[in-house]
């Protein structure tokens, strides 16, 4: 794709263009997309002005000498407050008074959003689109008492005389009293009026109206600092501040526009993980919830201390050097229990970075003067608190530096990155650059990501967020589609694995907010660390999209090359240049992972060959006798009813004879066989509409054996009473009833109209062990077909599998009952029956070899019609079994053709019991693949067919120990990349899936990025929760 496809498309500038002019102003709308009356924009000037009016009226009296100053702002914040109530008491009455009317949807959303129609200066529609008003009603008093503060106070901070006191200058106080009250009239505005979408936006949904609050909350910080400075004298270092303070104070609404500052959320959350971190010690918490928690400890403890009357020595080094420290035998204070309380701390939660700050601080003492101001006026516990700042800020520094060069370079040498405006914004970056440099520094020292707009040059100051960049926490959303099956099976083992890595320093040191990048194949892991402390470690992995985008792939190309160049090529000269300066990824380590490993093969040429489909046939009843004898013998409670008739003494089997059953007389019978049948089947189109196969209706027909009942089932006989004497006599137990094969389904009304069919009975007595359950044997096919294709049953083979069956019995040699039990004429009749009706569901009566297209349909579980398909369908266990059976002829054909023929049937048995064993034959779109996968079956085979090349394929999934390469990311490219992608989808709202900063850069790994940012602005298929990692 161009390099010049536009940042923001049309509709999108113009919204953007609308929104922008909006949140500068605090959220008044005078851009509309349409003609909107004077009156609207009459009063929003007016509701905007109406604080500056009130305090306009305080700072009057108190210039003339009327009122006192606190009395200037009491009355200045108690007539906001009263507006404040009557601005929200008029939104709830128009709210009220207006008539909901259901609006027809559009596909504009934000048109939708913007139109209006205006009846009046102060019609309900007028007012509704002035004054939104609150969700809850808390907020709506809560909301309007922090306006009438906010005022209140605010015109005591901008008081003529009190700006004039700071400066001496009243040109300098015209200014700053002009703009001041513009920076204030914002803040109110938003809060009370019309609260503007911002910039700076952290979480997808403001549930809590919580976005209101931001603007006040740093106003009521700037005044704090001059109240402080107000009552509390000779501190020059307060009064510097405050004349700082008021300075940026007219400042505030650019830094609101441009995202700089953090919403009250993110400031809280920021706030806590830096002081924790930094002041207390500790590491970056995994969940809010945690950190929260943690951060109450900690303060806990460095408070506890203040009140410890010594110091216990430990004879550790570092702790020892500590607790030598001069200042913790003198006088207790503040500034000694934080200090020290993070000192003792870090030797635990970090001990590789406690031990370099604990060599910087003792190098500096020792090669400095002791009359400097860091050894006379700070004590060890503040001067390693002030070293860890600077090692971690001087850390951000050089990565933020790193990501601004590679941006700015890579947007001229990428020719793909290269725009129109391209050389321009390169040349502005070069004469700017100290100016760059200073943003880079500001953004290190708040710990904010420095944000490339559009991940272009063009660099802007993100607001100080969690080093997870996230509200949320991680790995509660993902999304989930049927490859994320994979991550689930390999995350378990990669972390196992990570452990031992991360013990030998494979991956680096250990921080929280590292990312990590794996690949294997066509899989990519994104591990983010999020909690780091003593012996332990906590992570999050994230498994990104296997179907490749033509962006994903060229990057994981890039990804590939680097990992190839740093551990499989052979370097021959002794220093070479790093082909990949620049690039984010920093090969680690390669771990040995037990995963999946995923082959395609073209089959063409095997599926399609007439030899192997002409095998098929007859390997197919082979594989259905092995099946269904396998399944029987292996039937819960089989050999207990066997145990238990023997012990009762019981009477044996009763079948009815085959040789006894007369030919069906009506023609339809022979007629619904034709081959004509299958017409509307045919394999012309093999992606035609296919036949839906019949559902069965569970256990809605089926009918149970009740004690002391006998049931008749459709196409049985039963044993018939003449008077009061029965003529025969079945067991309760549903293997003794009788089956009259092939006989009509005959009315329970008429059986007493029914000849008597002599029964037959088992030949061996232990035949139950390989009994075909009763409901299998009833008939669907004339009798004269079924004889007629009992020709095709392998006898020999049918033996030989009986012969094979691991059965013992407490009397007799295993050897002689087995054979005992192949010899039985009545129990392979049976299974004659089944296993040649099973054969004419899946493939016909027909002799011709089956199609490939026959193959790839019966495969994916769709049956031709036949008179058998109803049969088969509303037996689900069957059709199961059946499908299994065809699965697996295929799986042999395909092996025969590669590995050769096979030359007896103990190989044939040793094929089959591998596939039972170690194979999972069958579709992806199955639950039993995704539970193979998880239950790590070694092997899984499935059959497709590639419709834009014309081509059968097949996919083997093999389980085995594979290298999977690991490299470290740059984190600050990570979070910028993030901080851009919040910006773009949550304020400008630029979702196009081919913009600009979404497209393939091979250096930054874009695409990568922002798929494995969190749900909904990213899309990862997968997500783990934290992850616990005991280091040691």
């Amino acid at each position: 794709m161009s390099p010049d496809v536009p940042l923001l498309n049309d509709y999108k500038q113009d919204f953007f263009l609308k929104r922008f002019p909006q949140t500068v102003l605090g959220g008044p709308r005078f851009k509309l997309g349409y003609c909107a009356p004077p009156y609207i924009y009459v009063n929003q000037i007016i509701l905007f002005l109406m604080p500056w009016v009130w305090g306009g009226v305080g700072t009057l009296l108190y210039q003339l000498g009327i009122l006192k100053d606190y009395y200037t702002a009491a009355l200045s914040g108690g007539l906001m407050l009263f507006t404040a109530f009557v601005i929200q008491f008029t939104s709830l009455y128009a709210k009220n008074k207006s008539t909901t009317v259901e609006r027809i949807l559009t596909t504009d959303i934000l048109a939708e959003e913007d139109e209006h129609e205006f009846t009046s200066c102060t019609g309900a529609e007028t007012v509704k689109f002035l004054i939104p008003g609150k969700k809850y009603v808390a907020n709506t008093v809560f909301h309007s008492i922090l306006a009438g503060l906010a005022c209140g106070l605010g015109t005591w901070y901008l008081l003529p005389n009190r700006i004039t006191l700071l400066y001496g200058s009243t040109g300098g106080t015209a200014l700053l009293f002009f703009f001041g009250w513009m920076t204030l009239c914002i803040a109110e505005y938003s809060l009370i009026v019309n609260t503007a979408t911002e910039t700076a936006t952290f979480q997808t949904q403001d549930t809590y109206e919580i976005i209101p609050l931001m603007r006040p909350l740093y106003i009521f910080f700037f005044v704090s600092v001059d109240l402080a400075h107000r009552f509390v004298v000779n501190m020059p270092a307060l009064e510097h501040m405050n004349q700082i303070l008021h300075i940026l104070f007219v400042f505030l609404p650019f830094l609101w526009a441009l995202g700089t500052l953090p919403p009250p959320d993110a400031l809280l959350l920021w706030a806590m993980e830096q002081v924790l971190e930094f002041g207390l010690g500790g590491s970056s918490m995994s969940t809010h919830l945690r950190l929260l928690v943690m951060f109450i400890m900690s303060a806990g403890t460095a408070i506890a201390s203040y009140f410890i009357p010594s110091t216990v020595v430990s004879p550790f080094a570092m702790i020892a050097f500590l607790s030598l420290d001069s200042s913790l035998q003198g006088l207790h204070s503040v500034s000694v229990c934080i200090g020290f309380t993070r000192a003792f701390r870090m030797v635990w939660q970090n001990t590789e970075n406690a031990l370099l700050e604990t060599v910087i601080v003792s190098t500096v003492h020792l090669i400095s003067s002791t009359d400097i101001w860091w050894n006379r006026s700070l004590d060890t516990g503040l001067r390693l608190l002030l070293v860890g700042i600077i090692r971690d800020r001087l850390i951000q520094f050089i990565s933020k530096l790193q990501f601004a060069v590679t941006v700015l370079l890579t947007s001229w040498t990428e020719k793909k990155q290269r725009r129109k405006t391209t050389a321009t914004l390169c040349i502005l970056n070069i004469v700017f650059s100290p100016f760059v440099l200073v943003i880079i520094v500001f953004s290190t020292l708040l710990s904010s990501p420095l944000l490339p707009l559009f991940t272009l040059p063009v660099f802007l100051v993100g607001f100080p967020r969690p080093i997870q960049s996230w509200p949320g926490a991680a790995g509660t959303t993902a999304c989930v589609c049927a490859d994320t099956v994979y991550y689930y099976q390999m995350v378990p083992r990669l972390t196992a694995v990570l452990q031992t890595a991360m013990a030998a320093g494979s991956l680096g040191l250990l921080l929280p907010g590292s990312h990590y990048l794996g690949r294997f194949q066509d899989r990519l892991m994104w591990i983010m660390i999020l909690e780091c402390g003593y012996t332990y470690c906590s992570i999050n992995i994230k498994g990104l999209e296997l179907q490749e985008t033509s962006c994903h792939t060229a990057e994981a190309r890039r990804v590939d090359e680097v990992f190839e160049d740093a551990f499989e090529q052979e370097y021959t000269r002794v220093c070479s240049l790093n082909e990949h300066f620049g690039n984010v990824l920093t090969p680690c380590t390669v771990l040995p992972v037990k995963l999946y490993s995923d082959a395609r093969n073209v089959l063409s040429g095997i599926i399609d060959s007439h030899e192997n489909l002409k095998e098929f046939k007859g390997d197919l009843i082979k594989v259905l006798v092995w099946i269904l004898v396998q399944y029987c013998s292996k039937r819960p409670g089989m050999k207990e009813n066997v145990h238990n008739t023997e012990n009762k003494g019981k009477a044996p089997l009763m079948l009815p004879a085959l040789n006894t059953l007369p030919p069906p007389k009506s023609p339809e019978d022979i007629d619904s066989l034709n081959s004509e049948t299958f017409n509307d089947w045919s394999d012309d189109n093999i992606f035609d509409d296919e036949p839906t196969i019949k559902k069965v209706i569970e256990e809605k027909h089926q009918l149970k054996d009740l004690p002391g009942t006998n049931l008749f089932i459709p196409g049985s006989v039963e044993s018939q009473r003449v008077g009061d004497h029965s003529t025969g006599t079945v067991p309760e137990n549903d293997l003794y009833k009788a089956v009259l094969l092939g006989y009509p389904a005959v009315d329970k009304g008429k059986q007493e109209d029914m000849p008597y069919i002599p029964l037959m009975e088992f030949s061996c007595s232990h035949s139950h062990l390989v009994c075909l359950p009763a409901e299998w044997r009833t008939s669907c096919m004339p009798s004269s077909k079924m004889k007629e294709m009992s020709s095709l049953f392998p006898e020999d083979w049918y033996q030989f599998v009986l012969r094979q069956l691991e059965c013992y019995h407490s009397e007799e040699k295993a050897s002689n009952v087995l054979e005992e039990i192949a010899k039985d004429k009545v129990l392979k009749d049976f299974y004659v029956h089944t296993v040649m009706t099973c054969y004419f569901s899946l493939f016909g009566i027909d002799n011709m070899a089956p199609s490939p297209g026959h193959i790839l349909r019966v495969y994916g579980g769709v049956l031709p019609w036949s008179v058998a398909l109803d049969w088969l369908t509303e037996k689900p266990e069957l059709f199961q079994l059946a499908l299994k059976a065809f699965r697996y002829t295929l799986k042999l054909m395909i092996d025969k053709a590669s590995l050769g023929p096979i030359e007896d049937f103990r190989e044939l048995i040793k094929y089959l019991e591998e596939y039972e064993r170690d194979w999972y034959i069958g579709l992806v779109s199955d639950e039993k693949w995704k539970e193979a996968i998880l239950q790590e079956k070694p092997y899984l085979f499935s059959l497709g067919y590639d419709s834009n090349m014309g081509i059968y394929t097949g996919r083997v999934l093999s389980l085995q120990e594979l290298l999977i390469q690991v490299g470290k990311l740059n984190p600050e490219a990570v979070r910028g990349q993030w901080a851009n992608l919040s910006w773009e989808l949550l304020y400008a709202t630029n979702d196009d899936e081919e913009r600009y900063s979404i497209q393939a850069h091979p250096l930054l790994l874009r695409n990568l990025t922002v798929q494995a940012a969190e749900p909904p602005l990213g899309y990862p298929i997968y997500s783990s929760k934290p992850l616990h990692i005991h280091l040691y």
